[in-house]
């Protein structure tokens, strides 16, 4: 299986994935044959990358949780953020307060038992690596974007070294990291063009007030309400919202940031196309030292797989090839299997990229 922008899916071809609503419902399983119609179906419903099935990859890439999980956590996350905007409002009377409070408990609560099941399960894999990105449509994004990044989040957090307690906190954390977006107006959040300086500088509010909201509203930590606040800082100090620098961010903090970029810049947006999973590990690489952590990036590009098996790829001698096996070492020098040379379709051989020293991958082909 391979990702492929949805412009570029031929009929014919397979879905590799299913795809959910944004209430978490089937809205296409995988293995379905797909049409024009089927695909125009799923451009509608705001899909703009997909995975196929088709001659040139076979294979199935597993995610890192079971879909039911992440479906699970997705529907409890929308739950929780959607309270905490209701209890925001001034209209409320005493007794509506009160029912809203119990049931805002009581959904976090949910959100701690599920961070808790993910870590344990996630922390037992040895060399666990990311090779599938997360396929949401646009609808739902700050909710798919919360739990994506949270996973994203414990496996940086498993590479570089934290013990379980803050690995529960961090997931936690993160999965809360955008409550603060609840309370900005729906004009803004959901904007499809570029912020002017006064709709950024209330965007930017979401840090701040998703901090006070979980400091006055809930029993969290410390650790997991100060991911809400700082995940926009850089270590160079040109974040927001008080531009702290390297050593005044808190480390959870640090590694959520990375995290939450790299789902982001591989998520697709009506104003926006989304970026290749090597793109966005490119972009993360070239901002270590300036916005991330150098040591955490470093961690972050082991844990991440910019080519998993099945993915075309263009090579430098002006060849393109197949992904088959993942040197978990040197991720970005896997064996290939040739397919074209010179424009010209080839009898299928093997390349070994950790052999051949001369030829790199120059980026990733969606249609040969």
């Amino acid at each position: 299986m391979r990702l492929v922008p949805i412009g570029v899916v031929k009929e014919g071809t397979y879905l590799a994935q299913t795809l959910y609503n944004e209430r978490g419902q089937i809205l296409l399983a995988k293995g379905v044959k797909l049409t024009s119609g089927l695909v125009k179906r799923i451009r509608d419903h705001g899909f703009y990358s997909i995975y196929i099935i088709d001659e040139y990859s076979q294979g199935e890439l597993d995610d890192i949780i079971k879909p039911q999980i992440r479906q699970k956590a997705i529907a409890t996350v929308r739950a929780t953020l959607n309270t905490s905007a209701e209890l925001d409002s001034d209209d409320l009377n005493t007794f509506e307060r009160k029912k809203l409070q119990k049931q805002s408990e009581q959904e976090l609560a949910n959100i701690q038992e599920l961070a808790k099941l993910i870590v344990d399960d996630i922390f037992t894999q040895k060399d666990i690596m990311v090779n599938l990105v997360d396929i949401r449509s646009v609808d739902g994004y700050t909710y798919n974007h919360s739990v994506n990044s949270a996973i994203l989040s414990l496996v940086l957090g498993i590479g570089y070294g934290l013990n379980k307690n803050d690995l529960y906190d961090l997931t936690m954390g993160v999965m809360l990291h955008d409550i603060g977006k609840m309370f900005i107006p729906d004009e803004i959040l959901n904007k499809k063009g570029k912020f002017k300086d006064d709709e950024y500088e209330i965007m930017k509010e979401h840090t701040t007030r998703g901090f006070n909201y979980l400091r006055e509203n809930t029993n969290m930590s410390t650790k997991v309400r100060i991911i809400s606040l700082q995940h926009h800082e850089k270590v160079d100090g040109s974040g927001y919202p008080y531009g702290l620098k390297d050593e005044q961010i808190y480390i959870l903090s640090k590694v959520a940031a990375i995290a939450e970029v790299y789902d982001a810049l591989t998520s697709g947006r009506p104003y926006r196309d989304a970026m290749s999973p090597n793109e966005a590990v490119e972009y993360i690489m070239g901002s270590g030292g300036r916005h991330f952590n150098m040591e955490l990036v470093k961690a972050f590009v082991k844990k991440v797989n910019p080519y998993p098996v099945g993915t075309i790829v263009y090579l430098s001698n002006n060849s393109i090839a197949v992904v088959e096996e993942i040197n978990s070492l040197y991720i970005l020098r896997p064996l290939v299997r040739v397919i074209k040379q010179d424009g010209k379709i080839v009898e299928p051989f093997l390349c070994d990229l950790k052999k051949e020293n001369n030829i790199v991958i120059e980026g990733i082909c969606y249609e040969v």
